[in-house]
């Protein structure tokens, strides 16, 4: 055993303005997330004046209750909807996360229709891809709630009509893949969203409320004077009785979910047991968590104190400590499930990229997942660096990454800049999930370091042509980069753009990644048992 000593001091000054800046930045995630809530639930009288259930009323009744469920990219969307921080409603007017229905865990994506009677918002299709490869590459089965009003014509991008298409192509996939596609229509499903109904597996309409046409009624009439009736054009009865569409009629939202909860309970798939294996707890407090990571990224931490409150027993076996010891690499386990860790005390180093490069391998080797912390702010650089091979070394860290054949989960626990952020598997590198802290930053270089890069620049720039640089100029310049930078590195930004798959309070990391890692756990089983079966078939 090799415990993790204690050498946080929550009595100190610095512990508790480090819990005091993680607190705030935590209560304004939770609020923003309110915030879409209640955006929602303003449309609750209405809803149920028509019979039907709220969007979040709906994933509650379909999952099971009492079960661990995780929501995905919350703030998707922040600010690009409306580019006022008072006013903007993030989530991208989707609801999507992993839960358990009838026992089988699944992913759940839901039209969050109280807002815009479920108009996709800015980066709803960015979130709405991404939940469907999470799905597909965990073999998960997927429940889709659906009632949209589509596209908002007022903000028409061709590029996101053509995007648009992966939706379709992905609701395909995951059927070929042996994965049920499960849906309930509760509302509209009109044009070429009609196709995220037509491409499901199981398709549950509701009388009365369902609408699914590739024209309605006045794009009908306006195409070809036709006139007809929404019901008429696409009910749930015309689809249940005459088109086929639809499998089963539901009497209203309530009965349709139960249906979509019986379906489920039908299928022949694994459900994975609850029974608590042996484990024992993290030695130390996981609220404490809040205190160890400063505002400032600049500040050093000792990343070692993060997994002393994350893993079983603090149990942590570090590998060569004393070679690249500013990139920590080592063996744990969380709720029993063995994990090789990659994380950083300090700048990537060549030693260190070596040391990650052999360690990623060795896991690859044993099946062990790997779980990323990220906390650096890059590969060192520097004619030393250089001629000891830093780009070599570098490089040889991101083949392992990107060649890695077992999960790959990683957190952005502090800053995460330029190609460290490559190395330690960014979001870029299609880690199985990917979840941020809320003090997290993500960018190519620091603000100051790329307004000082572009001065300087500048100034070389004028020498050569024999000009002076304006000192005006050039701060303003400089001012500029700074803010742009600093606009865009903190999850905020980056959760909004989905750079992540949500945005977790720290004293959850323990929760959440025995989650994901029993996720991928049974996901890679379904993926052998598969391949097993395709061997032994004559």
């Amino acid at each position: 055993m090799s415990i993790l000593e204690n050498t946080i001091s929550p009595g100190s000054a610095g512990y508790h303005a480090n819990r005091d800046g993680m607190l705030a930045l935590i209560d304004r995630m939770r609020a923003l997330e309110e915030r879409t809530r209640s955006a929602s639930a303003a449309a609750k009288d209405r809803f149920h004046k028509r019979g039907q259930l709220l969007p979040r009323e709906r994933v509650a009744l379909v999952l099971d209750p009492g079960a661990p469920f995780i929501e995905l990219s919350t703030l998707a969307g922040y600010m690009f909807d409306v580019p006022d921080a008072a006013k903007s409603v993030p989530g991208g007017g989707v609801i999507a996360g992993i839960g358990f229905v009838s026992g089988i865990r699944c992913m759940v994506s839901a039209s969050d229709s109280g807002i815009d009677a479920g108009a996709l918002q800015p980066y709803g299709l960015d979130k709405t891809i991404r939940v469907q490869e999470l799905a597909l590459e965990n073999k998960l089965p997927y429940v889709q709630l659906v009632e949209s009003a589509g596209a908002n014509l007022l903000r028409y991008r061709v590029e996101d009509f053509v995007r648009g298409g992966n939706i379709f192509r992905n609701l395909a996939r995951l059927s070929a893949a042996g994965l049920p596609v499960v849906t309930v229509t509760h509302g509209s499903s009109t044009a070429g969203g009609a196709y995220q109904t037509g491409l499901s597996d199981y398709i549950v309409m509701v009388r009365g409320r369902t609408r699914a046409f590739l024209a309605g009624p006045p794009l009908l009439k306006a195409a070809t004077g036709e006139i007809a009736t929404e019901e008429e054009l696409g009910g749930a009865e015309m689809h249940t009785q005459v088109s086929g569409l639809g499998d089963y009629l539901a009497e209203d939202d309530r009965d349709g979910l139960r249906i979509a909860r019986e379906i489920m309970a039908a299928l022949e798939w694994e459900r994975p047991g609850r029974a608590a294996s042996e484990f024992k707890p993290p030695r130390y407090d996981q609220d404490e968590l809040l205190g160890i990571m400063p505002m400032d990224h600049k500040r050093s931490v000792d990343m070692k104190q993060v997994i002393a409150r994350i893993v079983d027993d603090s149990d942590f076996t570090e590998m060569a400590p004393n070679y690249g010891p500013a990139t920590v690499c080592g063996h744990a386990r969380i709720e029993g499930q063995a994990i090789g860790i990659i994380t950083n005390n300090g700048p990537l180093d060549p030693a260190g990229a070596n040391k990650a490069t052999h360690f990623i391998q060795a896991c690859c080797q044993t099946r062990t997942p790997i779980l990323y912390l990220n906390n650096t702010t890059g590969y060192m650089v520097g004619k030393a660096y250089e001629e000891a091979g830093m780009i070599k070394h570098g490089s040889k860290m991101i083949q392992a990454v990107t060649s890695a054949t077992v999960p790959q989960i990683t957190i952005y626990c502090g800053a995460s800049f330029g190609a460290g952020n490559y190395g330690m598997c960014g979001r870029g590198f299609h880690p199985r999930f990917c979840f941020s802290w809320p003090n997290a930053k993500t960018a190519v270089m620091g603000g100051e370091q790329a307004a000082e890069t572009m001065a300087i620049v500048t100034e070389a720039a004028a020498a050569r042509r024999g000009k002076p640089v304006e000192k005006e100029k050039l701060d303003a310049m400089k001012a500029q980069i700074v803010s742009v930078f600093d606009g865009q590195m903190d999850v905020f930004s980056t959760s909004a753009r989905v750079l992540d798959d949500g945005v977790i309070d720290p004293r959850d990391t323990r929760a959440v990644l025995s989650e994901v890692f029993a996720i991928c756990r049974e996901g890679d089983g379904r993926t052998l048992q598969r391949m097993q079966f395709s061997v032994a078939r004559p």
